[in-house]
């Protein structure tokens, strides 16, 4: 009768947050970008009149193919101001004690408690996407995957192994001979019913396809409530023996309820992390409840996941996920996977060195009035360390930092340490809002810190690299900061350059070097607020650590111009022993003869070319070289702000002295020097 009871209080409630969830999951399915309430992400209504609430505005979304450009970095979304709050204290962290369930039912009054706690204050976060990354480069003549880690890949819609390319166009996986270029051709194609999302791996003569499927709910109509009666998503790992390119043949497949929020592969095993709302909708025939469940691991092998097996993060949330770490072995079909459950709530975000992995998650405590002798909100990001090794998946330590993550690229590993750069933000006073970095020891202890930079801005993009780091924060001008890392207990700003605009994605050059991409923008009349403009290349350099300089910068288009590369890493190409940086670019310009007198800051351009812009960029300057498109028709862009076309090329790679680009349609081959066109393929 209590189990019921409890039920009935939450079916309206969380009902309709489960819509919500799953119109989420549709609408980005579908390229459809969905609006965050928060004071920060208001635009102005008026485009020339700047909102008082907004610091920052942001460019309309543009290919639906692509994450968008947000706002500011992605954050948990915040609850209600709530005035009576005092000042927040980040001295004294609050942290939860990960544990294990002993039985079902305490999972379940676990979660049902909680989540009726949580929806009291209308707390909702939405999940950091699993933005990772950069690596080494290959030694081959060919370029690899732009990765954070060297020896851990990541997964990406197009592969090479200097032979062949492997490129996911929805529904099908396409093996293409690719080098040398007067042989390139499709050699075979997979249907394996890839959706939007999909993503694949490439090791000898393996290749592994990831893919989330988001069935549509079956509907049941009750007395009160008209409600899915299942809905039930599911990550699936297939891997293909590719010995013969011509005949892939499917060898194992390991699935999993739930969605696939990230993975890596590490020599023979690929690391998956899935996550499963563990209260799904049940209708009886008479009314709709929801009921915890639990996933079960499937395909070539069956493993119901058992509530005493799962870790938990004592804090609430109204949207429990299970996190499941699963590694599978891709080159030996008959090993099981192994996998390790953590119940959390529905925002996580991952790190993973050659050894570690790093889960974060927001502590959702500090929305709440504590007990534990202060009553001050805490912001902070609960972070836990598992060990992968091979078939291994041990939680080995657990730890807090204040503040926020941004994304993968504000964590890093180094010489037995986590560094890990912050942003706490106090939403009712954008003043207060601050930034900062931790270095943390293999216990998740701090033992260093470096707190309080940019008070008023926001991280926009951070970078690591052995004992430098790098951070650049935005409010209307970019400043980016040097730091020293070399002394772990003593992190220690040597200098900062404040340059307009803001890069929202960091890359070595060279140790002297670092490329920053993002948007330059406008001043306004406003102290707070500035507009984006076109997307800008900058090179710094850093060899004095206390005068950092930018030597060289390049704009692209006007208002509205965009880059995958924003938001994706792996949307970069870059190979310093070539000189050679190219990403794909949507160019927006505009048309001054439309206007009496001065354009205004606010006006958008209009689309008129796609493509793959190629640079020379070298310590002397950024030399623009020409671009690839692949649209036959330039009239394709006159289709507004959610323009997208198959032809839109996606990602770029080299063989040798041939450039190749690629887009839903066609992959293009052209001479590396002249950037003449050799061939063209059509994946049909």
């Amino acid at each position: 009768m209590e189990r019921e009871i409890r039920s009935k209080s939450l079916r309206y409630g969380i009902v309709a947050l489960l819509l919500a969830c799953i119109l989420t999951v549709t609408v980005y399915n579908f390229g459809i970008q969905t609006f965050v309430p928060s004071d920060q992400n208001v635009g102005p209504a008026d485009p020339n009149v700047p909102s008082d609430s907004t610091p920052q505005e942001s460019d309309p979304p543009t290919d639906p193919s692509q994450p968008i450009q947000p706002t500011e970095p992605s954050m948990p979304t915040l609850p209600p101001v709530i005035p009576s709050l005092p000042n927040q204290d980040t001295e004294t962290p609050v942290f939860s004690e990960l544990k294990k369930f002993e039985s079902f039912n305490e999972l379940e009054t676990f979660v049902i408690d909680n989540t009726e706690k949580a929806g009291t204050v209308g707390y909702f976060a939405t999940r950091n996407s699993d933005v990772a990354t950069f690596g080494a480069e290959s030694q081959k003549d060919y370029s690899t995957t732009n990765i954070q880690v060297a020896g851990v890949d990541e997964a990406d819609v197009v592969k090479s192994d200097g032979e062949y390319l492997y490129v996911v166009s929805v529904p099908y996986v396409y093996i293409l001979k690719a080098y040398p270029a007067d042989q390139a051709a499709v050699v075979s194609k997979i249907d394996c019913n890839v959706t939007s999302g999909a993503q694949i791996y490439v090791n000898e003569d393996r290749l592994v396809v990831l893919t989330n499927s988001y069935p549509y709910p079956t509907w049941g109509v009750a007395v009160d409530t008209f409600a899915p009666t299942t809905y039930v998503q599911e990550a699936s790992v297939k891997v293909y023996d590719i010995t013969d390119r011509a005949n892939p043949v499917l060898s194992r497949t390991v699935n999993t309820n739930g969605t696939m929020s990230g993975s890596r592969m590490i020599g023979d095993y690929v690391y998956v992390v899935a996550n499963h709302g563990i209260m799904q909708p049940i209708f009886n025939g008479t009314e709709t409840f929801m009921e915890v469940t639990l996933p079960t691991i499937s395909g070539d092998y069956i493993k119901q996941i058992e509530s005493t097996e799962i870790f938990y993060i004592d804090v609430p949330d109204v949207s429990y996920q299970l996190t499941t770490v699963i590694a599978v072995n891709i080159m030996n079909d008959a090993e099981e996977p192994t996998y390790e459950p953590f119940l959390t709530g529905y925002s996580t975000n991952m790190y993973v060195s050659l050894n570690n992995m790093y889960l974060v998650a927001p502590n959702t405590n500090w929305y709440f009035v504590l007990e534990e002798g202060t009553d001050k909100p805490k912001q902070e990001t609960l972070v836990y360390r598992i060990e992968l090794d091979q078939e291994q998946v041990n939680i080995l330590s657990e730890g807090t930092v204040p503040g926020y993550v941004l994304n993968q690229f504000s964590m890093d590993e180094h010489d037995g340490y986590f560094r890990v750069a912050t942003t706490t933000n106090i939403w009712w006073s954008n003043e207060n809002t601050r930034n900062q970095l931790y270095i943390l020891d293999m216990n998740l202890d701090i033992v260093g810190k470096l707190e309080n930079l940019a008070q008023g801005e926001t991280i926009y993009s951070a970078r690591f690299m052995g004992d430098r780091g790098y951070i650049v924060t935005f409010r209307n001008i970019d400043p980016l900061f040097v730091i020293d890392l070399a002394q772990p207990t003593a992190p220690t700003v040597l200098g900062k350059l404040k340059v307009t605009g803001y890069s929202g994605y960091l890359h070595p050059y060279d140790e002297n070097h670092i490329i920053g991409i993002g948007k330059e923008t406008e001043a306004s009349d406003r102290e707070d607020f500035a507009w984006y403009q076109g997307v800008k290349i900058s090179l710094f350099d850093v060899s004095d650590v206390s005068n950092p300089v930018e030597v060289a910068k390049y704009e692209i288009g006007d208002r509205g111009t965009t880059s995958p590369i924003l938001d994706d890493h792996k949307a970069l190409l870059f190979d310093e022993s070539r000189n050679l940086l190219v990403i794909p670019v949507l160019v927006a310009e505009l048309d001054p003869t439309q206007y009496s007198g001065e354009v205004p800051d606010w006006v958008y351009g209009e689309y008129v070319w796609q493509g793959a812009c190629v640079f020379d960029i070298s310590p002397e300057g950024i030399l623009y070289r020409g671009g690839i498109t692949h649209l036959p028709d330039r009239a394709d862009l006159k289709s507004g702000y959610w323009s997208y076309n198959e032809y839109f090329v996606k990602r770029a790679l080299y063989i040798s002295n041939t450039l190749y680009t690629v887009s839903d349609k066609t992959v293009k081959l052209n001479n590396m020097g002249s950037l003449d066109l050799l061939t063209e393929i059509e994946l049909s």
